[in-house]
């Protein structure tokens, strides 16, 4: 695990989907996460924290 992957993680634990964003652009993983975290807050952050380690 990088510095970068823990820049990624902590960014989305704060804001999940530019966490996402930095990794994939604007690709279906940035745009389900943004979908979660409006829906409610902490599913976005389990999804944005299972795509960038898994």
């Amino acid at each position: 695990m990088g510095s970068e992957t823990f820049v990624e993680i902590i960014l989305a634990i704060l804001l999940p989907p530019v966490g996402v964003f930095l990794r994939y652009g604007c690709g279906v993983e940035f745009w389900i996460t943004l979908l979660l975290t409006i829906l409610g807050y902490i599913p976005g952050i389990i999804y944005a924290i299972y795509v960038l380690v898994g």
